[in-house]
C-alpha cells in the first residue's frame, strides 16, 4: 500500500517583520481570439506590439505512457503571429526550412532570449525524423523577429531570416536564457533523449546540466560561431530544470543580475527546490535562509525594481508547486499538485528575501508552462527588469499572461488519461494599479529564517526533517499522537550554520491516523501536523 504524508503547517513566531511598501496591487483582465488554439512550453519574441510564437506543444500535461507521451500529432509544426491588440492570427508552415530547423523550430521546452529584434533559440526537446527518436536538439538559431512576422503576415518566404549553428554542449531543454552585460546565462536544464517513458523499464537518458553556461554568440562571414566562457558549476545547487530564473537588480551594487527560483529535483530528495540561487557574473550563492513554498516549476512571472527603496518585486502566476495556501495554512502535498496561487516575493534594501501569498488567483489551474510578454511601451533594464519607478499611471498593462496548461484538477499526474488537462488558449492581461489597501498576507516563514522541509519516506517509515539554520542554537523536536502522547522526543544539542538533516524513525501508522510535530529553535516554533493518507 503506497503512504503520502499531507503537511499542515501552522506558524507561531516570536518576531514578526515590516512589510515591504508595494503601493500596487495586479488585476487580470481576459482576452479571447477565437482561432487562437491551447499551446504550451512555447518560446515567443516580439515586435511592434505583435508575437512570433514558436514550438511548444498543442495538448496539456504529458502523459506516463511511452506511446501516448510527446506524441507527434502534439508537436506545434508552424510559425504563429498573434496580435493582441487587433485579436488577430496568422501561421506559416515550416517545410521550407532545412531539417534540422524544422525539428528545433517544432520541440518543446526551448531556453530562449530576446535582444533588440533577436530571438535566441537554444535546445528544445522533440522528435527527429533524422533519429528516429526522440532527443534534445544540440543546435542554437538566431531569428530576425520583426522581418519573419512581416513575412508570416504576408505569406513570404522567412527562411533567409534564421541562422543555425550546433553546439553539443548546448543541447539542454528546461533551463533558462538570461543576458548579463552582453553575454548570454544559460541556468541549469538537463539533456532528454530517448521517449519518456518512466514505467516499467525506462529507455532515455537525462544528463542534468548542473551548471550556469556562458557564452556568446559571433556572426562571422562563415556563419555562427559560440565561444564559450567558463561556467558556474555545482551538482547540488544547480540539479534544476523546468523552473523561474528571473532578472534582478542588486540591492548594494544596482548591478544586473539573475536569481534562480525553485525548480525540480533536489539532488538526493525527489521534491523542488525551496532555496534561491543569486548568480552574478563572479558565481553563484545559495539564498538558504530564504524558503519558496509557492510556484515550484516554470510559470509566467515578472520583476520589478523599486530604484527608489532599492527593493525587487518578483510576481508569479500559478503553475505546479510543492505547496498550496487552503483556508490560511499552508499544505504539502508530496504529489506536487497544480495551484491558482498568485505570489509576491520581495528582497529588500539588504537583500533580504520575503514570500507575500496575494489575494488575486488564476481563474483555474493555470500558469505552468505559460510565458508572461511584456508590454513593449514599458521602461525595462537590458536584462529584462521592469523600471517601476517609471510607471506614473494610477493603472498600466504591465504585460501578458499567454497559454500554458490548464488542469481541471490540481493533482492529475496518477489518473492522466490525456482529457484531465489541455493546452491553454486564453490570453490574461496583468495591470498594476494604485493599491486603495494592503491585500497580501505574509507567509512567515519566509522571514524568520527556518527553511524547513518534512519529506516521508514510506518505504523505511522514516520521517526527514530537512532545515537550515541562519545562527548556531540549539532546539528539540517532539511528534505526539492524537492523544497527546508523545511517540518521539529528541534535543538537537548543536545546531550549526546551513543546512543539516534529521531523520527519525517512526511507528507503522493507520490511513487517516495523524501526528503533530513540533519544531523548536532559539526563540521560534513551528507545528505540523502530518497526516497519512
Amino acid at each position: 500500500m503506497r503512504f503520502a504524508l499531507v503537511i499542515l503547517l501552522a506558524m507561531f513566531l516570536a518576531n514578526a517583520s515590516a512589510q515591504t511598501s508595494f503601493p500596487y496591487e495586479l488585476e487580470l483582465d481576459t482576452i479571447v481570439i477565437p482561432e487562437l488554439g491551447g499551446l504550451q512550453s512555447y518560446a515567443v519574441g516580439q515586435s511592434n506590439g505583435k508575437w512570433l510564437v514558436i514550438g511548444g506543444r498543442l495538448d496539456g500535461l504529458h502523459r506516463r505512457q511511452p506511446w501516448a507521451t510527446f506524441d507527434l500529432d502534439g508537436h506545434n509544426n508552424q510559425l504563429w503571429v498573434v496580435d493582441p491588440i487587433q485579436k488577430k492570427k496568422w501561421t506559416a508552415k515550416l517545410t521550407d526550412l532545412d531539417s534540422s530547423l524544422q525539428e528545433q523550430l517544432s520541440s518543446t521546452n526551448m531556453e530562449f532570449f530576446q535582444k533588440g529584434n533577436q530571438l535566441v533559440l537554444v535546445g528544445g526537446y522533440g522528435y527527429s525524423a533524422r533519429k528516429d527518436d526522440h532527443i534534445t536538439f544540440p543546435y542554437i538559431t538566431l531569428i530576425s523577429v520583426d522581418e519573419v512576422i512581416n513575412a508570416v503576415i504576408n505569406n513570404e518566404s522567412f527562411s533567409n531570416h534564421l541562422q543555425q549553428v550546433e553546439d553539443q554542449q548546448l543541447a539542454l531543454t528546461g533551463g533558462k536564457l538570461c543576458l548579463l552585460d552582453n553575454i548570454y546565462y544559460l541556468v541549469g536544464g538537463h539533456r532528454f533523449d530517448g521517449k519518456y517513458n518512466p514505467m516499467d523499464n525506462p529507455t532515455f537518458e537525462q544528463t542534468y546540466s548542473n551548471s550556469v553556461q556562458r557564452f556568446v554568440i559571433k556572426e562571422t562571414h562563415q556563419g555562427l560561431k559560440i565561444v564559450h566562457y567558463p561556467s558556474f558549476k555545482n551538482d547540488t545547487l544547480l540539479h534544476r530544470r523546468d523552473f523561474n530564473v528571473l532578472p534582478t537588480i542588486a540591492a548594494q551594487t544596482n548591478q544586473e543580475e539573475l536569481m534562480a527560483f525553485s525548480g525540480v529535483f533536489q539532488y538526493d530528495i525527489n521534491v523542488p527546490y525551496l532555496s534561491t540561487v543569486h548568480i552574478t557574473d563572479e558565481g553563484i550563492t545559495e539564498k538558504e535562509t530564504f524558503a519558496q513554498y509557492y510556484n515550484h516549476y516554470h510559470c509566467a512571472s515578472t520583476a520589478l525594481n523599486d530604484s527608489l527603496n532599492n527593493n525587487m518585486h518578483y510576481f508569479f502566476f500559478g503553475g505546479i508547486a510543492h505547496y498550496y495556501d487552503s483556508l490560511g495554512v499552508l499544505v504539502g502535498d508530496n504529489d506536487v499538485p497544480f495551484t491558482k496561487n498568485v505570489t509576491h516575493v520581495v528582497r529588500d534594501k539588504n537583500g533580504n528575501l520575503a514570500e507575500y501569498l496575494t489575494t488575486l488567483k488564476m481563474p483555474g489551474y493555470l500558469g505552468a508552462a505559460s510565458e508572461f510578454i511584456p508590454n513593449p511601451s514599458i521602461e525595462m533594464y537590458a536584462n529584462g527588469v521592469i523600471k517601476m519607478n517609471s510607471l506614473s499611471e494610477d493603472k498600466i498593462l504591465l504585460g501578458y499572461i499567454f497559454g500554458g496548461i490548464n488542469s481541471s484538477a490540481a493533482n492529475i499526474f496518477w489518473a492522466n488519461t490525456g482529457v484531465e488537462s489541455k493546452a491553454s488558449q486564453m490570453i490574461y492581461p496583468v495591470y498594476l494599479k494604485k493599491a486603495t489597501q494592503l491585500r497580501e498576507t505574509l507567509n512567515p516563514q519566509s522571514v524568520n529564517g527556518i527553511q524547513l522541509q518534512v519529506v516521508p519516506d514510506p518505504i523505511d517509515k522514516r520521517i526527514t526533517i530537512i532545515f537550515t539554520a541562519k545562527k548556531e542554537g540549539s532546539g528539540t523536536v517532539i511528534i505526539k499522537n492524537t492523544k497527546n502522547k508523545v511517540v518521539i522526543s529528541k534535543k538537537l544539542n548543536h545546531i550549526f550554520i546551513g543546512k543539516q538533516t534529521i531523520v527519525f524513525k517512526y511507528r507503522k501508522q493507520k490511513a487517516g491516523d495523524q501526528v503533530n510535530l513540533t519544531f523548536s529553535y532559539n526563540n521560534e516554533t513551528v507545528i505540523q501536523k502530518l497526516v497519512i493518507q
